[in-house]
């Protein structure tokens, strides 16, 4: 079992970076991320921002930055691996290759070595809710005794369940350090972009003012739908199309509408919270693209979008950081 870390709630302004889930489209995220990295000087973004919430694609980043990774790092790791697993045509070949993947590059840590407060988003999946694995007891929101620290599980569990976006990856099953048995599918379902939750640890557990919130929150941009097979066959179209893109479909739509729902909420409750959001919308042909994306040039160009999206916004953040 994992010791609490040594993390206090920050005084004065809490800053809270929040990551959206989007599979390969993470890359966009990643090009906004390097220019925030490079307006700050360089400095690790776990030295400027106090909590850090990710889902999916958003988990594995915010993890890593929780660890002290540089933007650039995080960005070589996509380019080494995420084509890899997104080239497996079934959803075994994809759950073995992220299992792989997480082993890899996060090993053995478990919450006691993040150098800043975070929450990975996940969902249960016999209860039908919200699983997020936090930092320290002071992101608890019920009894802070019995917290433990990603409910005992390592850190890689944690960002597979969040990234597990059944049913083209397989569903994972944990058991907590407080010996319960768990099993957990992508955190998208529930809160494809985390930013209510963040709000809700600065405000709730942290007692944090909303005048105290500086919030940074990030998505993977919106593009047009890749163009879909013809079927030749009324077979063919049920195997490949009804339970191939067409599932594709609905899930990306799932996960458009929670994303989109949860950033009206957060408009409508907290207008009054200073925030930067980034999300920007891509009509061109050639950007058409889905959560599955292996090809490496497309995934290059998602890196290239993100770091001009920034440029649009950057007024607005440097803005945050007066």
């Amino acid at each position: 079992m994992s010791a609490a870390p040594q993390l206090v709630v920050p005084e004065g302004l809490c800053h809270i970076l929040s990551l959206d889930g989007g599979g390969a489209k993470g890359f966009y995220t990643l090009g906004v991320l390097a220019q925030i990295e490079a307006v700050l000087k360089g400095k690790p973004l776990s030295e400027h921002f106090n909590l850090i919430f990710g889902t999916s694609t958003g988990a594995i980043i915010a993890a890593l930055l929780s660890l002290g990774y540089k933007v650039a790092d995080i960005h070589k790791l996509y380019k080494e691996h995420v084509p890899t697993v997104m080239k497996n045509k079934s959803p075994a070949g994809r759950t073995a290759a992220l299992d792989k993947l997480v082993t890899e590059v996060f090993g053995d840590k478990d919450f006691s070595q993040v150098r800043t407060h975070v929450g990975i988003v996940a969902t249960h999946w016999n209860l039908e809710k919200p699983m997020i694995f936090k930092t320290s007891h002071e992101q608890a929101h019920g009894t802070k005794d019995s917290f433990i620290p990603g409910f005992g599980c390592k850190i890689a569990q944690a960002v597979r369940a969040s990234c597990s976006a059944f049913p083209y990856f397989g569903r994972i099953k944990l058991t907590t350090g407080q010996g319960v048995d768990v099993e957990l599918f992508d955190g998208g379902y529930c809160a494809n972009n985390p930013t209510l939750y963040a709000i809700a640890d600065a405000v709730k557990a942290f007692k944090k003012t909303y005048a105290d919130l500086r919030v940074v929150s990030i998505g993977v941009g919106e593009y047009p739908e890749p163009k879909h097979f013809n079927p030749k066959s009324l077979a063919e179209w049920l195997v490949k199309g009804c339970l191939g893109f067409t599932g594709l479909q609905l899930l990306q739509k799932t996960l458009s509408v929670n994303t989109a729902s949860m950033e009206q909420l957060r408009l409508v409750l907290f207008k009054e919270i200073q925030a930067v959001r980034i999300n920007d919308t891509f009509k061109q042909p050639e950007m058409a693209t889905d959560l599955l994306e292996a090809d490496l040039e497309k995934l290059k160009l998602l890196y290239q979008r993100g770091w001009e999206s920034f440029g649009q916004h950057e007024k607005a953040f440097k803005a945050l950081l007066a």
